[in-house]
């Protein structure tokens, strides 16, 4: 049998114990589990209170019961849940008398999901979407996600590729109907039109959500500078907590330090790494070049110093603020950091680090400003809308040395479009060209 025909099981709530766990079933057998368990199939959509039972009568749980017949289900399928308590014991006990039944097993990673929209439950932006929703960690995040998941990006691609197909269907006539009566002889134009128009739609929404993959991963915010000058003080007090020793003795950190933030519902990964100075201890040298790398991949880099009159010593394109620490120790004019802009604080006592979360929220909101109503969560996405544009961009170049090749970059363009979606069908442009064009043949 192939796996695909089997009833899958998962538990899909939390890890137990709890007070209530939700074990789930997806596929053929999903009836006979229920009748098995319980004795009786229940009203479909209606919660039901049963006393279930194993295959040697012995009783496992009195559980709360749901039956979803296919395919008015989640996967398309026969669905069951039975919502049973989330005690270790209880668990095993279900999960063994689901095993026993023939043709019925444990669902691997993300197959109910799959089987969703293997079934045509959702398309394959929504299922990403649906992904990042469950991932989501901040209030932003979440309603990126809920966007994917509403099914806004795959309707607008689902209707750029109905689009291309009626321009498709335009050029394909005109090739291989144009001693038809009944075939408007001249198709290039209007189809030339409708690829235009196209063109720029997918690469205007391309050009303004320019952040919105980023969104799902977070901004980056490196903490760099010399030894000793408070930098895993720093991460510690905007993390709330102790993350990173803090020591007298420069060269403590060796490592790469990072902290999940949530600042005003932005992802924000901070980054404490080693101080950068001159070594000969090959542990610290390492660490040191980490350091480096690491604040020339990140999104923005506070270069750390002590009150004194210590400049960046961070040179590259990455955006970089100049953070003078210890200021409860040394006072010092602000203004010395010169092109780069500049914060005072103690992050031993927290003066000035309300000011300084301040800029970073702001900071966070500029750069995620056009992903606000992002539909583009993935590169993947983006890849392949790049992709349809390009192949849009070579119709409109090539119709004039032969429309043949103007329809080949169409059909590459709806392949695109449908690996977007998860569905590539070769039959659409002649469904179109038949129902149009009354054809007849």
């Amino acid at each position: 049998m192939h796996p695909r025909d089997q009833t899958i099981f998962a538990l899909s709530s939390g890890r137990p114990p709890s007070a209530i766990a939700i074990v789930r079933l997806s596929g053929p057998m999903a009836e006979s589990v229920i009748a098995g368990l319980t004795g009786k199939i229940p009203v479909p959509r209606m919660a039901t209170r049963a006393l279930l039972h194993d295959s040697n009568h012995q009783p496992i749980d009195d559980a709360v019961v749901l039956w979803f017949p296919g395919p008015a289900s989640a996967t398309g399928e026969d669905v069951a849940e039975f919502h049973v308590h989330g005690g270790r014991a209880v668990l095993s006990a279900m999960f063994d008398a689901i095993a026993a039944f023939e043709n019925v097993r444990p669902a691997e990673p993300g197959e109910f999901t799959r089987r969703a929209f293997e079934n045509g439950k959702l398309d394959l932006t929504e299922a990403e979407g649906l992904d990042d929703l469950i991932h989501a960690d901040t209030d932003r995040q979440r309603r990126q996600a809920l966007r994917q998941l509403k099914g806004l990006l795959g309707d607008r691609a689902r209707d750029w590729r109905e689009r291309i197909i009626a321009a498709s269907a335009l050029i394909e006539a005109g090739i291989d109907f144009s001693d038809e009566g009944d075939v408007p002889a001249e198709l290039i134009a209007p189809a030339l039109e409708r690829i235009r128009a196209l063109h720029d739609e997918i690469k205007q929404m391309l050009a303004g959500q320019g952040q919105s993959e980023r969104l799902r991963d977070g901004l980056v915010v490196a903490i760099a500078g010399p030894p000793n000058v408070g930098k895993s003080t720093l991460i510690n007090q905007l993390a709330r907590r102790e993350v990173a020793i803090v020591s007298p003795h420069a060269g403590t950190t060796r490592d790469v330090i990072e902290v999940q933030l949530d600042l005003d519902g932005y992802p924000v990964t901070v980054i404490d790494t080693a101080g950068i100075r001159e070594t000969d201890d090959p542990v610290e040298q390492e660490g040191v070049r980490r350091a480096r790398a690491r604040a020339a991949e990140a999104d923005l880099v506070l270069w750390l110093a002590d009150s004194g009159g210590a400049k960046v010593g961070h040179a590259g394109s990455t955006p970089t603020w100049l953070v003078r620490n210890k200021i409860d120790l040394v006072r010092t004019p602000p203004g010395e950091g010169g092109s780069h802009p500049e914060f005072r604080i103690s992050a031993a006592r927290g003066d000035g680090l309300s000011e300084l979360i301040a800029a970073l929220v702001g900071f966070a909101h500029d750069y995620f400003a056009t992903s606000e109503g992002g539909l583009i969560s993935r590169t993947r996405q983006r890849g392949l809308l790049e992709e349809t544009v390009e192949s849009l961009r070579r119709s409109i170049d090539v119709v004039g040395q032969g429309e043949e090749l103007a329809a080949e970059e169409l059909r590459r363009a709806t392949t695109s479009l449908g690996r977007l979606l998860g569905r590539v069908d070769i039959e659409d442009i002649l469904d179109v060209i038949f129902r149009e064009f009354c054809v007849g043949k």
